[in-house]
């Protein structure tokens, strides 16, 4: 263990060490608190129009867009930072040590875009689906809790396919009751912030939910 740690704290591994202990500690973060890593623009799965889903899933940079940042990052991360680390265990001189840093960069986004190819496809947005058309309906919250700034919650469409979306509550007492797995109504949506506004909801009311 102490070689491996003298050899992730060495040049050119220790460039991405501590930047991989922060995404270990994200994804750890996320995992605990019940927090969705991404759902920009109101939520995963949505779209306005035939032209927003086309622009949901687009090039990004270097051809990395389409999928959660997060992601993107954390594999960029990691792919670094095991070539460094070879880099670090196998080679002596300092300038091959250097050189490898930029060759690991590029091997890094030319992985990265191999693997976020099938997850881009996934998140591609259902056409004819609007933000508007999830008001009336009952959600299922994901996260740990929902605020006034803060909140996430999973929505069926009519089709059956679900989306995460971004959910905020209006005042403190209904975020109390608003807990993960707890059940509240959509009865607004702000375009400005990319939101939903919900309210704590009876389950009997819940269409999705058996009688009794």
């Amino acid at each position: 263990m102490s070689e491996f740690l003298r050899a992730a704290l060495e040049f050119p591994a220790v460039l991405f060490s501590f930047a991989l202990v922060a995404v270990v500690a994200y994804w750890l973060f996320v995992l605990v608190a019940g927090v969705g890593a991404d759902a920009p623009d109101g939520g995963e799965g949505i779209g306005t129009s035939a032209s927003g889903a086309g622009s949901a899933g687009g090039s990004g940079l270097f051809g990395l867009g389409g999928v959660a940042p997060s992601i993107v990052v954390s594999l960029l991360v990691a792919i670094a930072w095991f070539q460094t680390l070879a880099a670090t265990v196998l080679l002596d001189d300092d300038v091959l040590r250097i050189a490898a840093v930029p060759v690991a960069l590029f091997v890094s986004v030319l992985v990265t875009r191999v693997l976020v190819r099938p997850l881009r496809v996934l998140a591609l947005p259902e056409e004819g689906i609007t933000h508007r058309e999830f008001v009336g309906r009952v959600c299922v919250v994901r996260t740990g809790r929902v605020g006034t700034d803060f909140g996430q919650a999973e929505v069926t469409a009519d089709d059956g396919s679900a989306a995460l979306v971004q959910v905020r509550t209006e005042d403190a007492a209904d975020a109390r009751r608003l807990t993960s797995g707890s059940r509240a109504l959509i009865f607004d949506y702000d375009a400005e912030g990319g939101f939903f506004r919900v309210m704590p909801c009876d389950p009997a009311l819940d269409p999705g939910l058996p009688p009794g």
